[in-house]
This record gives structure tokens, C-alpha cells and sequence, in this order.
């Protein structure tokens, strides 16, 4: 199960960063909202240097699985 709709045309960074921005406005409150959108940017800021396809890839990969995990955390809590 993916958090939002969309999850599996993300194969780049750039598509990557906007999915896990709609995923924050989907929490239920917005402390959380700005605590992950903090997470995502900081986490953009340092991978912004990598430069191997494979390793995006599996970064991509990684990220989509946690944004997941958060979002179904917080929606068993509601």
C-alpha cells in the first residue's frame, strides 16, 4: 500500500521531493506537517550531491517506503 496515489511514476529526485511534500499536508496536524516537511528538505540537502543512478534509485526506493510507514502510523492513530 503506498501513501498516496502516484508512488510508482516517482523516478526522480525532483518527483520524489514533490510526492513527499503532498504526503506532509496529508498528517493530521500541522506540527507534524511541518516536522516531516523539515525531514524531506534537510534529507534533499544531504544527498543533493549524489550523483550514481543506482544509489538515487534505491534512495527513492527507501524514501517512498518510509513515507509509508508515516503515513499509515499516523492514520491508525485518527
Amino acid at each position: 500500500m503506498v501513501p498516496l496515489p502516484g508512488a510508482e511514476l516517482v523516478h526522480k529526485p525532483l518527483q520524489l521531493y514533490r510526492y513527499l511534500l503532498r504526503c506532509c499536508k496529508q498528517l493530521p496536524s500541522k506540527n507534524l506537517q511541518q516536522y516531516y516537511k523539515h525531514s524531506v528538505q534537510q534529507s534533499f540537502r544531504v544527498h543533493a550531491d549524489e550523483d550514481d543512478p543506482q544509489r538515487i534509485q534505491q534512495i527513492i526506493k527507501r524514501a517512498i517506503e518510509d513515507a509509508d510507514w508515516v503515513m499509515n502510523k499516523y492514520k491508525k492513530q485518527n
